[in-house]
């Protein structure tokens, strides 16, 4: 329905040699970018946004300073209503939002009045990623058969959190038994939940999260890998033969109601600005961001980080944030009931 993963991307390489006319090469000088991160510090989408902010500066003329703050709540909620109604529209504050924040409009009908995601200006996205559900290697729960034939507990965030939202989706969208206990800040208190016993595991977790967070558990065999969440199988999760979600689902209108849920993996790790932002500012931090994701010191960064790279333009993310909020709306209804515990 909403295409092949792969066909999002892009050729960055072509982007990072485009010319920039016009544009003054002192724009930023001087200058601090505020990077707004609408996650937890620690998290994956913590970890991801401060690479990029580390090595981006390199690439924007005048070198400014890039500084990550984080403001954490709803899914990212909390950080794209910021930046939508009261950050500076001069380039200077750049949101690092999760993807639930890109598609509550769609999702959650009471986040519709904080934000407009088709507003935004896309820069690009760092990763569009494979999510996945896990338990611990001593829990019941082993398979994905066995969470559809018991009861497994599952630690989830608040509303509008991926943890919460993709528990409820296997529940209703395939018959899975989770009982799911939320409120969790994000991953890293809800590994640790794992860790202390108060849940068997959790969905909705990013495999490239999983990966830099918890590597001792992918090293130890610590954690059972029940399911694959994308819309293409991630072919390392496949050589280890773990199950996409797709054999499982009920009927069609399931089918498209999650093909449309996992559409905002594609955007993974989204930065955006503004509505109304400044057309150079722009032009400069597209620029910038494509140069930055081909770079060779910031791959290798990325890799000691045990974070995956799969990036994408912010003129694509563009076009695609405006055809998903374009779904039909029985799609749309059936998606907001699959996600609801």
């Amino acid at each position: 329905m909403f295409g092949k993963v792969r066909g999002l991307m892009v050729a960055l390489s072509a982007l990072c040699g485009a010319p920039q006319s016009g544009l003054a090469a002192d724009y930023y000088a001087g200058k601090t970018i505020e990077m707004l991160v609408g996650a937890d510090v620690g998290g994956g989408y913590d970890i991801y946004a401060r690479l990029v902010a580390r090595h981006m500066s390199r690439f924007i003329p005048g070198a400014p300073l890039i500084v990550a703050r984080n403001m954490p709540g709803a899914g990212s909620a909390i950080a794209g209503a910021q930046l939508f109604s009261k950050s500076a529209k001069d380039g200077t504050v750049i949101g690092a939002l999760m993807p639930g924040a890109i598609m509550g409009r769609i999702l959650d009908e009471k986040a519709s009045n904080l934000f407009d995601p088709t507003k935004f200006i896309y820069i690009g996205t760092a990763d569009s990623g494979t999510r996945v559900c896990i338990t611990m290697a001593n829990a019941q729960t082993k398979t994905y058969e066995d969470a559809l034939r018991q009861r497994t507990i599952m630690g989830a965030s608040q509303a509008g959190g991926a943890t919460r939202d993709y528990e409820a989706l296997h529940n209703h969208a395939t018959g899975t038994k989770f009982e799911i206990v939320s409120g969790y800040k994000g991953t890293t208190d809800l590994t640790l939940a794992m860790e202390r016993g108060e849940a068997a595991g959790l969905c909705g977790f990013d495999y490239s999260s999983l990966k830099s967070q918890k590597p001792d558990w992918l090293r130890d065999k610590a954690i059972n890998i029940l399911v694959q969440d994308a819309l293409e199988p991630e072919p390392e999760l496949t050589a280890m033969g773990v199950p996409t979600i797709w054999p499982y689902i009920k009927n069609d209108l399931d089918k498209a109601a999650v093909e449309l849920v996992l559409s905002q993996q594609l955007f993974g790790r989204s930065y955006v600005l503004p509505p109304g932002a400044a057309p150079d500012a722009v032009a400069i931090l597209r620029k910038a961001f494509a140069a930055t994701v081909a770079d060779a010191e910031f791959l290798a960064d990325a890799a000691k980080a045990r974070v995956s790279i799969a990036a994408s333009s912010g003129e694509r993310l563009q076009e695609v944030v405006t055809r998903v909020h374009a779904a039909p709306k029985e799609v749309v209804m059936r998606a907001r009931q699959i996600i609801e515990p």
